[in-house]
């Protein structure tokens, strides 16, 4: 899901985590909501896994990307990458972090390949026992962000190290044809992708598929769609301008991709997270 997954949320703190643990996570929000009227909150695809560790309330899953995939309700969950929108119940207060999670940090701290997670949110506990418990009462205790960051950081490096000797190891071509999409923002061709790593598209698919739980087309749009969103959500121009930087064919080619990825228009998207583009009014909160 996108790193905003919960976007009714305000996020008063950020953080990195240090070193090689950013191959693995690249961000960490800390979020607080406050209670508000009850409704929901679309969730659209991005290149990342969205993990949540909840210190107050709970996030409730409507629906998930994979329709098949039974909703539910968590303390702490993941959820796997996926080319479709899902659906967030919002209006409950809610304090917690959210882990911008890459496809390589599910197989190093999860112990699984992201495909197994692909459109589904999974009960973290599921993954990782009784650890998470103890984890959720160790944040809880921690009284500043920065402290919980350190926590959060100790418990990462300490996963990765114990996973270190019994994980699979992922086949450089799948990690090259991934990092080739990110570098492109998701432009390349897919076919000079499979022969830059010597493999036929077909082959590609098959074993990227496998590790990520999208196809190389998928990822790929979804990687597109996530640098126009967050064109969107940072300096709101125009759509058409949007649409050309991000790669995009014309704006009814991003619109598109905005009514399959995230199941609401651009304009939708925007007014539910209190934004306009430079072609339209600022978006009412509420």
């Amino acid at each position: 899901m996108t790193p905003d997954i919960l976007a009714a949320m305000t996020g008063p703190a950020r953080h990195r985590p240090p070193g090689a643990l950013r191959a693995l996570v690249s961000r960490v929000h800390g979020y607080r909501m406050a209670p508000g009227p009850a409704g929901s909150h679309q969730g659209v695809p991005s290149g990342h896994l969205t993990l949540i560790l909840c210190q107050e309330g709970r996030l409730e899953m409507l629906a998930n990307a994979d329709p098949a995939r039974p909703p539910g309700t968590f303390t702490a969950m993941v959820s796997g990458l996926h080319t479709g929108p899902a659906r967030i119940a919002t209006g409950a207060a809610q304090t917690g972090l959210q882990l911008d999670l890459t496809w390589r940090g599910a197989r190093a701290l999860l112990g699984v390949p992201a495909a197994e997670l692909a459109g589904d949110s999974v009960d973290l506990a599921a993954l990782l026992g009784h650890t998470v418990p103890a984890l959720l009462d160790r944040l809880a205790s921690a009284p500043t962000w920065a402290e919980r960051f350190a926590v959060l950081d100790a418990e990462l490096a300490g996963l990765a190290g114990r996973s270190a000797d019994r994980r699979d190891p992922v086949r450089p071509e799948v990690a090259h044809a991934w990092d080739r999409l990110v570098r492109t923002g998701g432009t390349v061709r897919i076919t000079d992708v499979a022969a830059d790593v010597g493999w036929s598209r077909r082959h590609l698919a098959d074993r990227f598929h496998a590790e990520t739980g999208l196809t190389p087309k998928g990822a790929a749009r979804v990687i597109r769609f996530e640098r126009a969103c967050a064109l969107l959500r940072r300096d709101r121009p125009a759509l058409a301008d949007v649409a050309c930087t991000a790669g995009y064919t014309d704006q009814a080619h991003l619109a598109r991709d905005f009514r399959d990825l995230a199941g609401q228009t651009a304009t939708s998207w925007l007014a539910e997270r209190g934004l306009a583009t430079a072609a339209g009014p600022p978006a009412r909160r509420g």
